[in-house]
């Protein structure tokens, strides 16, 4: 794995199931900002590790979009199908450590004893079925192990979770503000190989942002449900941990998130403007000038309004 980082590096990570639409933009807006507003460098990964979802073409639709939007990445694009190599050999160190153990469970087995949990109103995760052996079931994915909760109990003075729980964790987002999740009680051990053969997203982009040298995460607030099972694993790995920011996703009229599954509409690259100026307004950004002329005018102007809007967003 690499050392620690020297230097802004932040990046955008689309997924070729289809070409990029307006909630992608808003990412893609967000993370170039951030980039370029701190003077550092902005990568483009195409996050095509899940083979059955992956359109073929999309990917090259997705970067000819951001090219027409203005948005050039400062090394060439990598694209995750060719890193598995990489997987394979953190994998096998997470084995070798004995961090990650084979599971045997089908998805009809966990959905059975999350139905038993339901019924007695506790938080439906993994059990754990697996994490003392087989017991003669077929390996099909791999775990990775979350801490167990602290048995001794906290002093009074303290806030739950304040110290000797080593399944909280904590972290600062720099839109979101303070965050922490408990991985024993709200996750459980996680796959990182899945039993189709295909690696966890989970493990690929932790993988990544470390061969990478990924100072600043900035992406929708749909994945910061998963920072705190990635810390977790980038504590295992020995890789250092990015600074991250998420934000605000966008939504149809009914509160559902624009997605490619929902109908979101793919970007007209024929007027970046338009849905950039609307991505901008998204993110809060108070433009001077609200009719920029060409591409490099908005990104000036963008530039200094999210300088200012991260001004305004509370402590991480």
């Amino acid at each position: 794995m690499s050392a620690t980082p020297q230097g802004y590096h932040g990046r955008f990570a689309p997924s070729p199931t289809g070409p990029l639409h307006f909630g992608s933009l808003v990412s893609a807006l967000a993370s170039w900002l951030d980039a370029r507003a701190h003077g550092g460098a902005w990568l483009v990964r195409v996050e095509d590790i899940d083979g059955p979802r992956t359109v073929p073409g999309a990917a090259e639709d997705i970067l000819a979009t951001l090219a027409a939007f203005g948005f050039h990445a400062d090394e060439p694009p990598e694209w995750q199908s060719r890193r598995t190599g990489l997987y394979r050999a953190a994998l096998d160190r997470l084995i070798a450590a004995g961090h990650v153990y084979p599971c045997g469970c089908t998805r009809k087995e966990i959905a059975d004893s999350q139905l038993r949990a339901h019924e007695r109103h506790t938080t439906l995760i993994y059990p754990g079925t697996c994490r003392d052996g087989l017991h003669g079931k077929r390996a099909r994915a791999w775990r990775l192990r979350v801490p167990d909760e602290a048995t001794a109990d906290e002093p009074e003075d303290e806030p739950a979770g304040a110290r000797g729980n080593p399944a909280l964790i904590r972290f600062g987002d720099r839109w979101q503000g303070p965050q922490q999740q408990n991985l024993a009680t709200e996750v459980g051990d996680f796959v990182l190989l899945r039993a189709d053969g295909q690696w966890a997203y989970q493990l690929a982009v932790v993988v990544d942002d470390a061969e990478q040298r990924i100072t600043h995460v900035v992406r929708g607030a749909d994945l910061l449900d998963s920072t705190a099972r990635q810390i977790w694993l980038q504590q295992c790995l020995g890789v250092p941990t990015p600074a991250y920011l998420h934000v605000p996703v966008v939504t149809h009229a009914d509160g559902e998130k624009l997605s490619k599954q929902t109908g979101a509409q793919a970007l007209d690259a024929s007027r970046p403007l338009e849905a950039l100026l609307a991505a901008a307004r998204h993110l809060g950004l108070e433009l001077h000038d609200p009719a920029p002329a060409t591409l490099a005018a908005f990104q000036l102007d963008a530039i200094d309004a999210w300088k200012r809007r991260l001004g305004q967003l509370p402590a991480a």
